[in-house]
């Protein structure tokens, strides 16, 4: 069957006519997750030739062309005008969905699982305004968020998010002010601190189908592998180390600190994922799914491709990035307040793939080239991980193979320097 008349039988959301296939024995969640995402995709290009074709074309300089199957899967990607975290955000999130065709077919029936951007523990002021107005989720994007996947007839809703505390999810969204009760109001919500096995009982073993830069698998946390739809809530933002903070740099956050941290090998660690930054002082740490190799020490190296490796054994299926406020310059307080600035799109954006949504965000942050090579804007000082995700067929980061709906690049643009 070729992907046109796939396409024309299964329509939009492929996976979700897999479901009724996880009922049988020969059919697993995991290879769900691996094979729903591969339908949704495309047919995506092998990990091995796509690398193959990526190092051919960062050696002439050039980014290697998308493959035929990416340019006929081009992703659907909204922009919303939103201004302010008040009664306006709900409305503004809906009419992403909608130009997106809606999420009803998405999430109907199905446990959809959210990672929330809190990066670390800290909840002060900075830059002169409330944490979630630069550098975190904000509160009200995440209740938006929920109370529309209820009335798209979720079942049930999962916040997820590795924080630096041994307590649990909605004790650090409380200390951080969220209406936790408000959110539980909803519906069937969950929350869960991903950072070792929380409420599991063993760990998830997710592959990467045909292998990854760095990593084969990731052993993560019950809740990433026990979900019917990932959805990814990003802030706009720049990063050191990756240049875009975005939908899918947001997954980073993924592999449990009992595993990937500097504390690795204990349920109770707490320690920051450096190991996957840099080996060094490291080496002896065995991190699950890392493939043999001599792989380079550079975080600006490292980091793009663990990214990428990450989204592709967890894919994300709704990208959705808050950029009515938040900061450019770095990732967060750490990357040296001297550096960094509020920044005020007033956006919305959403979309049904990760790569095309980041790609997006990224030409909106004021960056012509999303697929640009090590050296230029925003990543002058990293390789581009999207650039990597479409050589790794997650998706395409070619704006002409984009279907953009609401707002123009051009009128949304906020120049982040």
């Amino acid at each position: 069957m070729t992907a046109a008349n796939f396409e024309a039988e299964w329509g939009e959301h492929p996976e979700l006519h897999l479901t009724g296939l996880m009922k049988t024995k020969t059919f697993s969640r995991r290879a769900f997750i691996q094979q729903g995402f591969a339908l949704a995709a495309g047919a995506p290009l092998a990990f091995t030739c796509a690398r193959t074709g990526l190092l051919a074309a960062e050696t002439a300089g050039e980014p290697a062309p998308t493959s035929p199957q990416s340019r006929r899967s081009a992703a659907k990607v909204a922009i919303v005008p939103c201004r302010s975290y008040g009664p306006e955000v709900r409305p503004a999130l809906e009419k992403c969905f909608d130009l997106l065709g809606g999420i009803g077919s998405l999430v109907k029936n199905q446990t959809v699982t959210v990672k929330l951007n809190l990066t670390g523990n800290s909840r002060k002021p900075f830059l002169g305004r409330a944490f979630g107005e630069t550098y975190t989720t904000h509160y009200a994007t995440a209740m938006a968020l929920s109370s529309l996947l209820f009335a798209a007839g979720a079942r049930r809703v999962r916040l997820v998010e590795s924080t630096m505390s041994r307590n649990g999810l909605e004790s650090t969204l409380g200390e951080a002010g969220w209406d936790v009760p408000a959110l539980a109001a909803l519906g069937k919500v969950e929350f869960e601190n991903t950072r070792n096995l929380g409420q599991g009982r063993k760990y998830s073993h997710l592959r990467i189908a045909g292998g990854g830069y760095m990593f084969s698998a990731f052993d993560l946390n019950h809740a990433y592998e026990d979900t019917d739809v990932m959805v990814s809530l990003a802030k706009l933002k720049n990063h050191l180390t990756a240049g875009v903070t975005l939908s899918m740099k947001n997954l980073f956050g993924l592999p449990p600190n009992s595993l990937y941290s500097t504390d690795a090998g204990k349920e109770t660690a707490t320690g920051p994922r450096f190991p996957l930054h840099d080996p060094k002082g490291y080496e002896n740490l065995k991190l699950p799914g890392l493939k043999a190799g001599d792989f380079s020490a550079d975080p600006t190296w490292r980091v793009p491709r663990v990214t990428v490796d990450v989204c592709a054994a967890r894919p994300i299926h709704l990208a959705i990035i808050d950029g009515i406020t938040a900061m450019s310059g770095g990732e967060g307080p750490w990357s040296g307040e001297e550096r960094l600035k509020v920044t005020t799109p007033g956006v919305l954006i959403a979309g049904l793939n990760p790569v095309a949504t980041d790609a997006v965000s990224t030409a909106v942050m004021g960056y012509a080239n999303p697929r640009a090579t090590r050296g230029v804007k925003p990543f002058q000082d990293c390789d581009n991980h999207l650039l990597l995700a479409e050589q790794a067929g997650l998706g395409t980061a070619d704006l002409a193979q984009i279907d953009l709906r609401g707002m123009t690049i051009e009128k949304a643009r906020y120049p982040y320097g």
